[in-house]
């Protein structure tokens, strides 16, 4: 039994939870889960090392975060295997998981040693004449983070990286389909020298966040999830910082002044990659009608040659499992939907085992939709023409998410036209909205969010400013 990371200590507890892999339904093992008498002991653990962490200096801040760094380059091939095995991600990704989080953390130790102070210019107005005046950014304290299945380490790291640079403390519940790369993460904190305290990561059941949502002790809220969940978290959460990244049905707009046969590929790992598991992963397809009919034949030609579908294990796998048989089934649904409403497959249906889906591409879907208007999270795409460039930003903007977009066009115009329209939390010219590297500002608006992360906006949201006046009088 994996038991959990506590003050420093590993526990194991009589109650535990099994882990499976969704592409073969191998039991991988159990996890140790907490009890409501280990979480208090969690927060009260990392309310008392917050005393010590805030002090620590940001020398020795970049110094653990390097130092992690070195260990996730050591023991990379033993996260390539865990995120295969019980995320059912292909190992590709896998692979660029591990690396982009050893980015994360890389960015986390520059930061950490960044002046996070400025000063003010107090002569500014008369009152403050003869006044001198600074800012700097303190650490806040607890921080509570709620992470999910599809990025089971780096987005762990995207929450645990500022925290460290910081000074701050956490309390991490990983998702319990994909606990076992967050507590092989806790080794490598361990195993840097993180203060005892510092990060706790250990599950529990969902039902014990509630009571941390007014515990005094606990001043954030860090979720990454569902859109329902974090929202109403966050209507609990009345007395502490939230921060929330959600869902999306991202789209990408077509235009025919560019290469757009180029961008074939890039939109098909974008929306059929990891099984479409991404709140970014391409849904909606919005091509110009001038090229609709060419770049329907060339996409649905790419995806019956190139896109394949089956062991995430393979190096040659773009779409894996999808992460429980519910999830596979529930989008089937949508799709049994949408047909039935006169939507065209275009693509084969192919259901495989216990959880795989293959490519599905919809085409003529009826406005209002569940597979429009909702986040599928499954390897399931919308091709949709428009008459106008203007046409298509409305359609991108018709939706309650609001997460990244993507454009591809030659057009610089456009590109600012799309820049200043779209309500989305970011905007991707010639690049899918799938598009992320680790120190942009990541998030969204609508339902997609409140908000940033990417390492140093991260830091910032675990921050607060405090101003410093001196009268020279």
């Amino acid at each position: 039994m994996k038991p959990f990371y506590l003050d420093g200590h590993w526990v194991e507890t009589k109650t535990s939870e099994p882990v499976h892999n969704p592409w073969s339904g191998e039991k991988l093992g159990e996890v140790s889960m907490a009890s409501l008498a280990d979480v208090e002991s969690a927060v009260a653990g990392a309310h008392a090392a917050f005393q010590k962490t805030r002090k620590i200096p940001a020398y020795e801040r970049a110094e653990k975060l390097q130092a992690i760094c070195q260990i996730l380059a050591r023991r990379r091939q033993e996260f390539f295997d865990v995120i295969v095995a019980e995320a059912g991600k292909p190992v590709t990704f896998a692979e660029a998981e591990v690396d982009r989080a050893r980015l994360t953390f890389q960015f986390a130790a520059a930061l950490a040693l960044t002046d996070d102070g400025h000063a003010i210019n107090m002569e500014a107005s008369k009152p403050g004449a003869g006044h001198l005046g600074m800012v700097r950014r303190f650490p806040i304290g607890v921080i509570l983070g709620i992470t999910p299945f599809n990025f089971p380490l780096n987005l762990v790291a995207h929450k645990v990286a500022p925290c460290l640079a910081t000074g701050n403390t956490m309390v991490l519940k990983p998702s319990p389909r994909t606990p076992l790369t967050a507590l092989l993460l806790a080794e490598v904190l361990d195993e840097a020298g993180v203060p005892a305290g510092q990060i706790q990561i250990l599950p529990f059941d969902h039902s014990l966040v509630a009571g941390l949502l007014t515990d005094p002790r606990i001043k954030m809220l860090s979720f990454t999830g569902s859109a329902e969940v974090g929202w109403q978290l966050k209507s609990r959460a009345a007395k502490m910082k939230v921060a929330l990244e959600l869902g999306g049905n991202a789209a990408v707009i077509v235009e025919p002044d560019g290469d757009w046969r180029a961008a074939i590929p890039k939109i098909a790992s974008g929306a059929f990659g990891y099984a479409g598991q991404s709140c970014i992963s391409v849904q909606r397809i919005l091509v110009s009608g001038e090229i609709f009919a060419d770049f329907r034949e060339a996409l649905v030609s790419h995806i019956k040659e190139k896109v394949s579908a089956g062991d995430p294990a393979k190096s040659e796998t773009l779409v894996g499992p999808m992460i429980t048989p519910g999830a596979r089934e529930k989008v089937l649904g949508w799709i049994n939907a949408a047909t039935a409403a006169g939507a065209e497959m275009l693509t084969p249906l192919v259901t495989e085992g216990r959880s795989l889906l293959g490519p599905v591409l919809l085409g003529n879907v009826p406005a209002g939709s569940v597979v429009l208007c909702e986040e599928a999270f499954a390897p399931l795409a919308v091709l949709q023409p428009y008459d106008t460039f203007a046409e298509a930003l409305a359609l991108v903007n018709d939706s309650h998410f609001g997460l990244q977009a993507g454009i591809f066009s030659n057009n610089l115009s456009k590109a600012l036209q799309a820049f200043e329209e779209l309500e989305v939390g970011g905007v991707m010219i010639n690049q899918v909205p799938t598009f992320r590297v680790e120190n942009m500002p990541y998030g969204g608006v609508k339902e997609s969010g409140a908000g940033r992360e990417g390492v140093r906006y991260a830091m910032e949201e675990m921050t607060e400013p405090r101003s410093l006046v001196i009268n020279k009088g």
